[in-house]
């Protein structure tokens, strides 16, 4: 099972995560929703697309940016799609 962690606190956790360029990308659904907001940002990727973000918020901390997802990813890369995938000190293991 991978799981993810940001401030001690488990904000994901998939038995069914992706792996892509050594990112857990945890599927949607098992993000535990009250510790993300959504952010402006976006970046794009050559081969994967437009990436959207989320801020994780825990215990009245916010750690802009620190998750990402491709709404509508580029074929070579629909396996992530309705993913999430982490960094910016977000904690990964698994």
């Amino acid at each position: 099972m991978a799981r993810a962690t940001w401030n001690g606190v488990v904000i994901a956790e998939s038995d069914n995560t992706v792996v892509v360029e050594g990112n857990h990308y945890f599927p949607k659904d098992s993000l535990v929703q009250e510790h993300f907001a959504e952010s402006s940002s976006q970046t794009r990727c050559p081969w994967k697309g437009l990436a959207s973000y989320y801020d994780v918020v825990v215990d009245g901390q916010t750690n802009s940016g620190a998750a990402w997802y491709y709404p509508d990813p580029k074929p070579a890369a629909a396996d992530i799609k309705n993913h999430v995938a982490f960094w910016r000190g977000v904690s990964v293991e698994g």
